[in-house]
């Protein structure tokens, strides 16, 4: 283990940091409480505009599982990047990477940029990777802040994933078959070279990636004035591999290799000829994603056995998505079919300006995020009334989307809701790492704002393609 001593500098960032997680730790509520708020404020101001009760609640109800399509894609992006995670050629890979850092800022500063460079690839995969990757690095840092460490390992969620592979909003906009739609008569079909690949959103991953990193680090408190594992009462033990443990004949097919290959061969060679049929670009969307992180989970785990014994550790994390994305569905049949959209659109078509209106939609969807805190449902929660008014506007659509994920991800500094699968791996309370990304989210809100509306202005306004 290394040993090397840092001496706690007592700087601002490193004194705020602390302060804000013991203020975290004694005030902060459950994620459940900001859904089951937002559902009164949608109710309450659909009858400030004149809805009634009864509509309502019957927009509510009719909308409730409208969702469970999108619900399972965003389940399975959780199991799909828990099983390669997990698996063990990765775990080799993360053992290599925990014996990095030799300090305990530096370990810190190191998870807080693996976790969002593994984020641009897969959200799932990097809550599960940069938590077990704190664990690791733990055993071999002494003097690691375990709180700052398990909040760096959640930055690619509360920064720039939403600007990665895994965007929920951008891979929807980009096929015509999984938009609403309603949606699809305001905005059409946005390719993903209108979102994540332009270098206006590389830009921003880039420059959000560097300031966080920097934050985090500066932010950790030193060995001297660390909380570890050990102090926070946190035993830190590496699972049991899965034994093969054979018995009746009928198990032989469980613990070996042969129907791995011939299902992953089927696997690999369809999303071969969907890439070949449609290109890298427009083949990429939640199903064809979904479906290789399956693929390479259990190819990486290579019998049944080990396979299904990773997504039987996994469904657990899924269980918020699972129950509260109803709810976010009926908001969004409460949004849609009433007059709220339409009046939305307008009011932010009378406030803002096309010059404002990055702006003022970046701050808004980081407000509505402590709310909903799905990145996916509340995209079809404001992408109606958005697009409407930037197509109004003649603000560039694909910005709107690439404004929107930048924007949404920061809220989930401070809403535990995403935190839940990291949180259970790490053996801590939401509380004891809301300090530190809470001031993540001080230092990003106004670089990124400043970001979103310097970078608007390169983009000209293309109207909404209907194909």
């Amino acid at each position: 283990m290394n040993s090397r001593p840092e001496q706690d500098d007592g700087g601002v960032l490193t004194r705020m940091g602390m302060a804000l997680s013991d203020w975290a730790e004694r005030w902060f509520p459950d994620a459940l409480v900001f859904a089951m708020l937002s559902i009164v404020v949608v109710f309450v101001a659909g009858l400030s505009i004149g809805s009634t009760a009864s509509d309502l609640v019957t927009d509510f109800g009719d909308g409730f599982w409208e969702l469970v399509p999108f619900t399972m894609q965003m389940s399975m992006i959780i199991i799909g990047g828990y099983v390669v995670a997990s698996s063990p050629p990765v775990a080799r890979i993360m053992r290599w990477l925990a014996s990095i850092p030799r300090t305990p800022r530096g370990a810190v500063a190191f998870v807080a940029f693996v976790s969002m460079i593994s984020s641009l690839l897969s959200w799932g995969f990097s809550l599960v990777f940069s938590a077990l990757l704190v664990r690791q690095v733990v055993q071999r840092v002494r003097g690691v802040d375990y709180r700052a460490a398990g909040a760096a390992a959640y930055l690619g969620v509360g920064s720039v994933w939403a600007l990665g592979l895994s965007s929920s909003a951008a891979l929807l906009m980009a096929s015509s078959g999984s938009i609403p739609p309603e949606l699809f008569r305001i905005s059409g079909r946005i390719p993903l070279t209108q979102t994540i690949f332009t270098w206006q959103s590389e830009l921003t991953a880039l420059t959000v990636i560097t300031v966080s990193v920097a934050v985090a680090y500066l932010s950790a408190p030193g060995a001297s004035a660390a909380k570890t594992a050990e102090a926070l009462g946190v035993t830190i033990v590496d699972p049991a591999p899965l034994v093969e443990n054979r018995r009746p004949p009928g198990e032989w097919l469980e613990y070996s290799g042969l129907l791995t290959v011939l299902i992953c061969s089927m696997g690999f060679t369809y999303l071969g000829k969907v890439i070949l049929a449609k290109g890298p670009i427009a083949a990429l969307d939640l199903n064809t994603y979904n479906f290789f992180f399956l693929m390479l989970g259990l190819l990486l785990h290579w019998t049944p056995r080990a396979f299904i014994h990773s997504v039987k550790a996994a469904v657990p994390a899924t269980a918020g998505v699972l129950i509260q994305f109803p709810f976010y569905a009926g908001i969004f049949g409460m949004i849609t079919k009433s007059p709220i959209s339409h009046e939305m659109a307008q009011l932010f078509v009378r406030i803002s300006t096309p010059a404002t209106y990055p702006v003022l939609t970046a701050v808004y969807s980081a407000v509505l995020g402590l709310f909903v805190p799905s990145a996916g449902s509340k995209w079809l929660i404001e992408a109606p009334y958005l697009l409407q008014a930037a197509t109004l506007l003649h603000v560039n659509l694909g910005w709107v989307v690439q404004i929107y994920n930048t924007a949404e991800a920061l809220p989930n500094l401070i809403n535990p809701f995403w935190m839940l699968p990291l949180l259970g791996l790490l053996k801590v309370p939401a509380r004891q790492l809301i300090g530190y990304t809470a001031l993540q989210l001080i230092v990003n809100l106004p670089v990124v704002l400043l970001l979103l509306w310097l970078l608007a202005r390169t983009l000209p306004y293309d109207p909404p393609h209907f194909h």
